[in-house]
């Protein structure tokens, strides 16, 4: 089913189907059990063992829809540079990571400068000084959770905020030791902690010693992760709780997760007599088990995104719910708009537009590096920001 959102990137180079082909049924069958030639390498790597409780408890075997999603990124190795421009959904890719900078820029920025933690200036001392050259005297300020953190993806982008302590944690920890290598290899001006730990079922507390959570976050970034945690109450519960609990007045907790209401739309648009009750194009693909009951907590889909994610459970975040049930928590929404409309609101914009630039989303002349297919794949998605009051 064509986007119903229309892409009018300004200055456009080529047409559409010059810019990516979409792949054959072959070469979408391989992506679906294509797991990169470094993965094997990857899952025979000795794991450090934990020291004390600031580092990951040992791994264990999960089991149900959480072990296929645990299984699926601990699997995916972590590539370099060079091996993430030759994805052929780099463009997708890049535009989603610039939807998170303006996330950071526009509401993390502001209450990290306001934080009572701060540190070491920026380029003087502190670890990895070196990596700071260059931003000039600047006091590191601000303590930021990433829950859901993978394989420590979004650290350049807390740098460049010039944090002064930084948390990941993340259910899969095979993904937690690449997030502390690419760490240790930034030579980056914040602290960090990494721990394996599912935020969805047990306390940060168990993770993480009393001392280094006494003084509390100024930010809580969940990013394309969220949804996972509304398979049950109990687990949206606990959730909002490990965000809300260590979160301080004022600060914020940012996020992304997929559109519901697109995906119903999508779901209510398919013939009644259909066999499969799937949507998608050559870049992803959803399919629902049921088109009813619509279950406010564990409303199940399977969600497979080239080069990126393979065919995983996923559940509906049913956006009113969430709204009602983060009040609970003292969370409050400050800021939600879909990816298009992000994209619309900042195209202009005399920062981010700039960065989308540096960030390849377009070229000089405004030419997109993404297609229509990757254009509507990024509009499943909103993105959202809270305010703990």
């Amino acid at each position: 089913m064509p986007s119903p959102i229309p892409y009018f990137p300004k200055s456009r180079l080529s047409p559409p189907d010059l810019v990516m082909l979409p792949l054959s049924d072959s070469e979408l069958e391989m992506y679906k059990v294509f797991r990169g030639h470094g993965t094997l390498n990857l899952l025979k790597r000795k794991r450090r063992q934990p020291e004390d409780l600031d580092d990951e408890p040992p791994s264990k075997k999960l089991a149900g829809d959480v072990g296929v999603v645990v299984d699926h990124y601990n699997s995916r190795p972590d590539v370099g540079v060079v091996q993430r421009l030759e994805s052929p959904i780099i463009g997708l890719k890049n535009f989603n990571n610039w939807v998170k900078s303006v996330l950071i820029s526009r509401f993390a920025h502001p209450v990290l400068v306001g934080s009572s933690t701060t540190g070491h200036k920026s380029g003087s001392t502190g670890r990895g000084g070196a990596g700071a050259r260059g931003r000039g005297a600047h006091t590191a300020s601000g303590k930021v959770l990433d829950m859901g953190c993978g394989k420590g993806g979004d650290m350049t982008k807390w740098s460049k905020a010039r944090i002064k302590e930084y948390f990941g944690v993340d259910i899969a920890a095979v993904s937690v030791e690449q997030a502390r290598s690419r760490w240790e290899g930034m030579n980056s001006s914040f602290d960090a902690k990494f721990a394996a730990l599912d935020c969805y079922t047990e306390p940060l507390s168990k993770a993480f010693a009393p001392a280094s959570l006494s003084q509390p976050f100024d930010v809580v970034s969940m990013q394309f992760c969220m949804h996972y945690a509304f398979e049950t109450v109990q687990k949206a519960r606990c959730m909002l709780d490990n965000v809300s609990k260590h979160l301080r007045r004022g600060g914020v907790f940012i996020g992304t997760i997929p559109n519901a209401d697109f995906l119903l739309e999508q779901l209510d648009a398919l013939p009644p007599d259909a066999e499969e009750l799937s949507f998608g194009n050559s870049v992803y693909k959803i399919t629902f088990e049921k088109r009813h009951p619509r279950p406010m907590f564990g409303h199940k889909y399977w969600f497979f995104l080239q080069d990126a994610v393979e065919n995983v459970p996923e559940y509906i975040v049913h956006w009113e719910n969430f709204v009602q049930m983060a009040a609970e928590y003292k969370l409050y929404p400050i800021y939600k708009e879909e990816f298009h409309r992000v994209y619309e609101e900042h195209q202009d914009h005399p920062e981010f537009r700039p960065l989308m630039v540096r960030m390849k989303v377009v070229d000089a002349e405004g030419g997109s590096a993404m297609d229509e297919d990757q254009w509507e794949a990024a509009n499943i998605y909103i993105a959202f920001a809270f305010e703990k009051r």
